[in-house]
């Protein structure tokens, strides 16, 4: 009960450990996972702590395994994961490891350098080889290289005089170049040689592959004709800035076929011992695979002991460390075990010491939670972590949380297809967790699994109350309305109107659960709905903020604060019942005393609530004064009663009576406890001050006599050493222990207490603002009085958004499906009602589930977080983090 109530009891423990046994004993406590250690060292630098050498070989190792998966991702191969979770290896361990890694790092590098050189020259001898093939083809189409100058001289005429040049001879040169750069590659070499180079290319059609990268990259093969030395140094300045690469080219035909036979040799020996070495990598990946899931945990637990080894003191007369650790209460037996069990391991002789503190520490908050609560938790602590031993809203909101949500959620169609959702992802969850996925929409509501699920059953519960399935109403039990309505009878009468003097069976009674479905087809049903779920909303808003406030008298009562129940809770409590309390009185009153033959008289409740702080009253007519408390058999016209006459007996007393209580209540909260904290606070002060004086002048007569003595024996210390001796034993500088007064008062009952059993000379007070906590306490009340205001309203929403939800879903019903099936299209109908329908799955679940949906848990959410948890949830702890291993098993390399 206390870990589900309230958070489980701490301890500040201190743990003696010997230097052989500490690693052991450190990841015998991981694996409990129910520590938290301290740092003892927040101001020593992280490169100069002791295992700082230690922690660096992890961070080394993680790299080589980074390296090693990140080989395997670039071969496609997947980790596999393991349900294996392995010890953290023993120190000396550490060297095989680091061996282990190292030799795979290192064949790993030797491989993919061997393999890229080979994939290099591969490229090259390809690229030769297409260069080679297209050169050979180039020149067959002009019969032959000679032939080919002879038209390239031909073409090439000189600008100025339009001779053609047949002398000179030409030469050429011919490579590879990205294809996506031939367009600017030809401009350039015609701008830059004016016209006087010839060039000719082709595509490659064989996809090439970086060899560093292993990209696909296209490329062409050009040959360019030129004329003299400079030209070709221009052509080749040109290739050269194109990133082109220059093959040699034989002129003779049968060269280039002697050298093509020679290229595609080699090309077919460099493919095998590329498959070879790629067969090789495989090995080497595939030996790596096995194990590398057991070696990333081995890693981190590695690397998690000795960073918390690094959090400890050393001891060097003793060889051994201190370590300070919160733990809880009921896991004591279970930690001095797990140090029993280290220290065993260890082979050490000296046992490991748990030692329990005292501290004025704020201990950690820590929920015991399974995988179903977590989530409630996890809604709680969005808000703020608990203080320590508060009252935990977690429970309530289990049952509270999906209640709301389907008070405006409520419909059976809608609430089952939700819940069918959850079932399936609680159903599947295993293999969902296994799958690990990156899609950020999708981990949420996995996530949100079994809440999900608790909505959409909740939603089933409310849409039968409200009688909507899919913005239709079922009848089960039959209607209680006269005239018994048949199919016939509602095609009639389309503008039905429900009128309950005349239409109702009282003989039948009311429809047995939830609404009578008659009102479906009634055209005053928004009438009646926004009646019955506003007064609902206000009922359960105000049912539940009256259980924050009790939860608030929970926590006074634990925390021994009577002050606070007094000034506090009381005042809350009589405010919020004597207003909203009465509220709710009212709403019930009117629905048990008024039948449907008494609504002449039946009272407008926010008439009669503005009228209670107004107050203005209207009475009946003279002479009838008891007429409108029996109203079932009075006359309105001769009695005079109406929905602002006052409808029970003493009505303007009591209630006259309610609102100064109220009023009273709220001086109560604002005066009386800074008050009565600055009168003790004045009280201790001046029992301190009067122990401290008559201390003094014990203390001056004990040096008077010790003066006497040191006269007579001539051995005295001066005027200004007995002024330091006063002055020392006034301030009591020496003390064993100090209680303090809280200055904002919690607590301030039970230190009061402390103090009284306390000597004077051994009290320190704090300062004591009485302005500070009187802004304080007047911040407080006004909040709640106005909160107590606002938040009854904010609960309407519940009435709101159910509304809104219900015409939603009318709408979309009377839009497609209504239409369609007034349609009488013969052999069509079936296609039509199937297009249909399609559209109406998808906005019903795009729009009414997902969008609806989430605006529904978004106000649930700040229900809970505002209205109810402000009455008694302060929030502003901090979580336990315990040192644990159990996390590992599933971490990346990366986290």
């Amino acid at each position: 009960m206390g870990a589900l109530f309230r958070s489980e009891e701490m301890n500040l423990c201190q743990i003696f450990l010997q230097s052989e046994a500490s690693y052991a004993c450190v990841s015998e406590l991981g694996e409990l996972g129910l520590v938290q250690f301290k740092d003892l060292n927040p101001d020593v630098n992280a490169f100069q702590r002791k295992f700082v050498n230690e922690i660096m070989r992890c961070d080394e190792m993680e790299r080589k395994l980074r390296y090693i998966e990140k080989e395997m991702k670039k071969d496609e191969m997947k980790i596999p994961d393991t349900i294996e979770n392995p010890k953290a290896p023993a120190p000396k361990e550490m060297i095989d490891l680091e061996a282990t890694f190292e030799k795979i790092e290192s064949e790993l590098r030797e491989v993919n350098t061997n393999a890229e050189a080979l994939r290099r020259n591969f490229l090259e001898l390809s690229e030769l080889r297409e260069v080679l093939k297209k050169t050979q083809v180039f020149f067959a189409e002009h019969g032959g290289h000679h032939s080919m100058i002879d038209d390239v001289q031909m073409a090439l005429v000189h600008e100025d005089t339009g001779i053609t040049s047949t002398t000179v001879q030409l030469g050429f040169v011919a490579g590879v170049v990205p294809r996506e750069k031939i367009p600017v590659f030809e401009r350039m070499m015609w701008f830059a040689c004016r016209g006087n180079v010839f060039l000719r290319y082709e595509d490659i059609d064989q996809v090439m592959k970086d060899p560093v990268t292993g990209d696909e990259i296209f490329k062409s093969v050009f040959i360019v004709f030129y004329q003299g030395e400079q030209l070709k140094a221009r052509v080749r300045k040109i290739c050269e800035g194109f990133k082109a690469v220059l093959y040699p080219c034989p002129e003779n035909s049968q060269e280039r076929f002697e050298m093509s036979n020679g290229v595609s040799t080699r090309l077919e020996d460099l493919r095998t011992v590329l498959y070879q070495t790629e067969e090789h990598r495989r090995r080497v990946l595939a030996s790596a695979q096995k194990e590398i899931r057991l070696w990333v945990i081995k890693v981190k637990k590695i690397k998690a002991i000795y960073h918390t080894l690094n959090l400890c003191n050393f001891d060097l007369s003793h060889n051994s460390l201190i370590a300070e650790c919160w733990c809880p209460v009921m896991a004591l037996e279970d930690v001095q075990m797990a140090l029993r069990h280290g220290t065993e391991l260890s082979g050490s002789t000296v046992p490991s010491i748990l030692h329990r503190m005292n501290t004025k520490e704020t201990p950690p908050t820590y929920f015991r939670t399974n995988k179903f609560t977590a989530v409630f938790q996890s809604i709680i602590h969005a808000y703020g972590v608990a203080e320590y031993q508060e009252v935990n809203p977690a429970p309530y909101t289990v049952i509270s949380f999906p209640f709301l949500f389907a008070v405006m959620f409520g419909d059976v169609g809608h609430g089952f297809i939700m819940f069918l959702f959850g079932l399936w992802m609680i159903a599947y969850e295993k293999k969902f967790l296994a799958q690990k996925s990156d899609n950020e929409v999708w981990n949420i509501f996995f996530g949100g699994r079994y809440i999900i699920a608790m909505m959409g059953l909740f939603s089933v519960y409310t849409g039968l109350i409200y009688n909507e399935v899919f913005a239709k109403s079922v009848n089960i039990f039959g209607s209680s309305w006269i005239p018994n309505y048949d199919e016939a009878a509602l095609e009639a009468n389309t503008d039905l109107t429900l009128d309950p003097l005349t239409m109702f069976d009282n003989v039948t009674g009311p429809y047995p659960l939830g609404l009578d479905p008659i009102w479906l087809s009634s055209l005053n049903k928004i009438t009646f709905t926004n009646s019955f779920k506003m007064k609902m909303s206000v009922t359960i808003g105000i049912s539940q903020m009256i259980l924050g406030v009790l939860l608030g008298l929970v926590n006074h009562v634990y925390f021994r604060k009577p002050l606070n129940i007094f000034c506090q809770f009381i005042p809350e409590l009589l405010f919020l019942l004597c207003l909203f309390g009465y509220l709710v009185a009212l709403i019930f009153y009117k629905w048990v005393s008024y039948t449907n033959h008494c609504t002449q008289c039946a009272p407008s409740l926010l008439i009669h609530f503005i009228n209670m702080f107004l107050v203005k009253y209207q009475h009946a007519n003279d002479g009838y004064q008891n007429a409108s408390y029996s109203c079932e058999t009075a006359d309105p016209d001769i009695t005079g009663c109406t929905s602002q006459t006052t409808f029970y007996p003493n009505q303007m007393i009591i209630q006259l009576c309610l609102v100064v209580v109220a009023l009273l209540c709220v001086p109560t909260m604002l005066f009386i406890k800074p008050f009565v904290l600055r009168h003790r606070h004045n009280s201790m002060l001046k029992k301190v001050e009067g122990r401290r004086a008559g201390l003094t002048a014990v203390s001056q007569s004990a040096l008077i006599h010790n003066e006497e003595l040191d006269e007579q024996s001539g051995t005295g210390n001066g005027t200004a050493d007995k002024e330091q001796a006063i002055s020392d034993i006034e301030l009591g500088t020496v003390r064993s222990s100090e209680v303090k007064l809280s200055i904002n008062g919690d607590g301030g009952e039970h230190n009061h207490a402390e103090m009284e059993d306390q000597s004077a000379d051994d009290v320190k007070l704090e300062e004591f603002d009485f302005s500070e906590i009187f802004i304080g306490q007047a911040i407080h009340t006004i909040e709640y009085c106005l909160g107590c205001i606002s938040h009854t309203a904010s609960y309407l929403r519940l009435w709101a958004l159910s509304l809104a939800h219900s015409q939603l879903s009318e709408v979309l019903w009377g839009m497609l499906f209504r239409f369609s099936l007034k349609m009488n299209i013969p052999y069509g109908g079936s296609v039509i009602i199937f297009v249909v329908f399609s559209v109406f799955a998808v906005l019903t679940v795009g729009v009414l589930l997902l969008m609806e949906g989430l605006s529904a848990f978004l106000h649930t959410l700040r229900l809970h977080w505002v209205e109810f948890q402000s009455k008694f949830y302060h929030g502003s702890g901090y979580n336990f983090d315990a040192f644990s291993f159990k996390n590992l098993q599933n971490a990346d390399l990366d986290e």
